[in-house]
């Protein structure tokens, strides 16, 4: 069981409102105006048991443009998985960058990224603000998060789990998780993620699907993945059993575009391949020439872009290379 913060399970507060256990309530954090004058709020939803446990954050819409992860969170909110832990507490915040979403926009209206802005600055830029927010009213009081992503605009990633070696906990959590990849991945400056580790919480990054478009594999991936965390921590009662192994991926390279044109690809994010195999074909506009792309490497292929003209250069495929597997029991 992965460590509890928590000695004294009383009355919280968020945003100056006070949530005793075994009530529920849905906070409205306010982080600024639109030019219009119509105020933006982050909207978390606060679920607590009245038995003592856990505090957990799961947390979509870092990236306004993300959808999938916006709809993990939403669905467990809808379905009423999150609303009655059997012990602790847990916080449901669908969209943290209010302004992405309603713009289609990965960043806010300033062009900055969210999650290149912790810990934040009350009196920041826009995106400073939105981390802060996060930052000095939800972080302190939690344990555990799930932060839940989607690939970027044409670029899909296979359901995935990211975590950094300095924290053992988050292996042992995306273990638990149980997606079809595990990958190592270093802590950015400025991300959720960093900022939460050196506060000593531990947050998971999941990632699936591709910006702006829902797909059913990556939200049902990451919604079973959400529900084995909490089960395992005796917060909810059941959740959906593992019928796979695990791809841990301790290293990962770009397959990039060897030239310029229309690209169709053969292979697609899951498969595995072998080194030299055919990805997909280079075919210029005039309907001259046809070149095959192949794999610099065998691996799995954990990500691609689907756009269907490249630059030369362009990354098209996310191929794990350094692996070693984990079986569905976690050994």
């Amino acid at each position: 069981m992965w460590k509890e913060n928590k000695v004294d399970y009383g009355v919280i507060t968020l945003n100056k409102q006070s949530i005793a256990p075994g009530e529920s309530r849905l906070i409205s954090l306010t982080v600024a105006r639109l030019p219009s004058g119509t105020q933006i709020s982050i909207k978390a939803h606060v679920y607590r048991s009245e038995k003592p446990g856990p505090t957990v954050l799961v947390m979509g819409g870092v990236h306004g443009d993300e959808i999938n992860g916006i709809e993990i969170v939403r669905r467990a909110v809808f379905d009423k998985i999150l609303a009655k832990p059997l012990r602790g507490t847990i916080i449901a915040i669908p969209v943290l960058n209010v302004y992405g979403f309603i713009n289609f926009s990965r960043d806010v209206p300033d062009g900055k990224d969210v999650n290149r802005s912790f810990p934040g600055l009350s009196s920041g830029s826009l995106a400073s603000r939105v981390a802060a927010t996060l930052t000095k009213n939800v972080l302190p009081l939690i344990d555990v998060g799930m932060d839940f992503h989607t690939g970027g605009r044409t670029l899909y990633n296979y359901p995935q789990v990211r975590y950094s070696t300095k924290d053992p906990d988050a292996f042992e959590i995306a273990k638990v998780f149980a997606p079809p990849f595990i990958i190592q991945k270093p802590l950015i400056s400025k991300s959720l993620r960093k900022t939460s580790f050196e506060m000593g919480k531990t947050i998971l990054v999941y990632e699936g699907g591709e910006a702006l478009r829902l797909d059913g594999l990556a939200i049902q991936k990451g919604l079973e993945g959400m529900q084995r965390v909490l089960n395992r921590l005796e917060m909810i009662d059941k959740a959906p059993e593992v019928n796979h192994d695990s791809i841990h991926v301790i290293r990962a390279s770009w397959s990039r575009a060897s030239q310029s044109g229309l690209f169709m690809w053969t292979q697609s994010s899951g498969c595995e391949v072998r080194k030299q195999e055919p990805l997909g074909f280079f075919r210029d506009k005039d309907g001259l020439e046809e070149v095959i792309l192949r794999a610099n490497r065998s691996g799995y292929i954990i990500g691609h872009n689907n756009t269907p003209v490249v630059h030369q250069g362009d990354a098209l495929f996310h191929i794990g290379h350094e692996l070693e597997k984990i079986n569905r029991d976690g050994s």
